[in-house]
């Protein structure tokens, strides 16, 4: 029998992985991870590439999947180096026939691609790439893939048109037993580097890596609890684990399946009923979906200061004193504050608070609009390259927002979305005693007194004045 090694990356799972099928019908699998020690490594502004809630979301992630694999009879290997480097190496050393992955899109990942390729060739070893990542594959869209329309609503309303949702892939049954290769201990957190941090008992929900736990989360939030009904009305709140669906985070690591939440909506609309919400968080995934194609469509221009839209005409301030004030919530904008030490705490932001922020960091703050998306890739959970990169870009109106000047005013957006102000006191403790009316309208000399009186450290004022908040 041949052995056919498979390089899981960004496809976590067993449910609807193509990929991993195909490879599992041609021969003995030797599933392999490699750990790429450059995303351990510091970014330009210090901070670890993939970072800690990350790190640690991958590593029960890969254990989920290794006790998976030995159900089936089979294991998973976990390296830590370059993968370039080790998926060649053991794929000499076990005379592999081919190897099998998941193709991904943007220039890192694909480089890894080209370079393993290159290392493979003169070992005559076949590498295939499997689209697999969004729900609609490529090869389904009605456009080639440099036709892709820049505005989403277009986007939308030609897939809906035109395009079909392939059914998901079968799982696989019993595996060969992995032979002739050592199977090493999956890492720990302090192995990588990290110090073990307690859970902060605030977090929005106590994620936990792994296929396993994404389809039981898909499971109680359209089944055992029927949250789904509700999704469209309660997806921008802020907090709690049961406001939105939260399965972003499986989804960035591949442990749950794109199409496997949509047939589960679909067979929800069947059974019990399809309304706004059920629409609304398919419409979500082509979200998703649509800023994967604009980052295969546009390549490198992602992730250069200029943008998208490549424009040289907008001036962004290295300001490296917003910068710091912005990451540790100390801006003196309380709802922007209180997204800010929810994501250094937990890892997570509602995506509402992503677009708050956001929109302070480029509008407000006026900052490289490139260190807030930096930093987002060191912090989130749930970060996923073309959806961090590609809404940056949309926020700091470089990318394909149609809108001309599209700004999340915190005034508004803080009144609307934290009324009684729960979520700013949640994460702000120190503004306990400041009445919501005064955090709403941070601006107001009777804020800084009462913000004088109870709240420490915090800000008195704001670190910038804008008139646009007293609108």
């Amino acid at each position: 029998m041949e052995n056919i090694l498979f390089w899981f990356r960004n496809d976590l799972r067993l449910h609807d992985n193509e990929a991993f099928l195909l490879a599992s019908q041609k021969g003995r699998v030797v599933p392999v991870y490699v750990i790429d020690e450059r995303q351990l490594e510091k970014n330009s502004l210090g901070f670890v590439r993939t970072g800690y809630f990350r790190t640690q979301f991958l590593l029960e992630s890969l254990r989920d999947l290794k006790q998976s694999l030995q159900a089936k009879g089979s294991d998973l290997i976990v390296l830590t180096g370059k993968p370039e480097e080790i998926i060649s190496r053991i794929a000499d050393d076990l005379k592999v026939s081919h190897v099998f992955a998941s193709k991904e899109v943007t220039q890192e990942e694909t480089s890894v691609e080209s370079a393993l390729s290159q290392k493979l060739k003169p070992l005559n070893i076949d590498i295939d790439l499997i689209w697999g990542s969004t729900l609609y594959h490529a090869r389904d869209l009605p456009f080639q893939i440099h036709y892709i329309p820049d505005v989403f609503t277009d986007f939308r309303k030609k897939i809906a048109n035109t395009a079909k949702v392939r059914p998901c892939f079968e799982t696989v049954g019993q595996l060969e037993t992995i032979i002739d290769i050592e199977i090493p201990e999956i890492p720990s957190m302090e192995d990588l580097g990290f110090k073990v941090k307690p859970h902060d008992e605030r977090a929005a929900h106590p994620f936990k890596g792994g296929e396993t736990e994404g389809l039981k989360r898909l499971n109680y939030y359209l089944w055992d609890k029927n949250l789904i009904q509700n999704y469209k009305g309660t997806r921008n709140e802020m907090v709690g684990s049961d406001y939105s669906t939260k399965f972003s985070a499986w989804l960035s690591m591949g442990c749950l399946s794109p199409r496997q939440i949509y047939w589960e909506v679909n067979r929800y609309e069947q059974e019990v009923a399809a309304n706004e919400s059920t629409y609304w968080l398919i419409f979500e995934l082509l979200w998703r979906d649509y800023f994967h194609f604009i980052a295969l469509k546009f390549g490198i221009r992602l992730f250069k200061r200029s943008g998208i839209k490549h424009d040289l005409v907008k001036r962004w301030k290295k300001n490296k004193d917003f910068f710091n004030k912005w990451v540790n919530g100390m801006t003196g904008v309380p709802i922007v504050d209180a997204c800010m030490r929810e994501l250094k705490y937990t890892g997570y932001m509602s995506n509402r608070g992503r677009q708050i922020v956001s929109s302070f960091f480029t509008k407000d703050l006026g900052v490289e609009w490139w260190w807030g998306a930096l930093y987002f890739e060191s912090q989130l959970i749930d970060y996923d390259v073309c959806s961090n990169w590609g809404n940056w870009n949309y926020i700091a109106g470089i990318g394909t927002d149609p809108r001309e000047d599209r700004y999340f005013n915190p005034v508004i957006q803080s009144k609307k979305y934290d009324t009684e102000c729960q979520f700013i006191k949640l994460w702000l403790p120190e503004l306990k005693e400041v009445s919501s009316d005064h955090l709403h309208h941070f601006m107001n000399v009777e804020t800084g007194h009462q913000i004088s009186a109870s709240a420490g450290d915090y800000p008195k004022v704001p670190i910038i004045k804008s008139k646009r908040w007293m609108s």
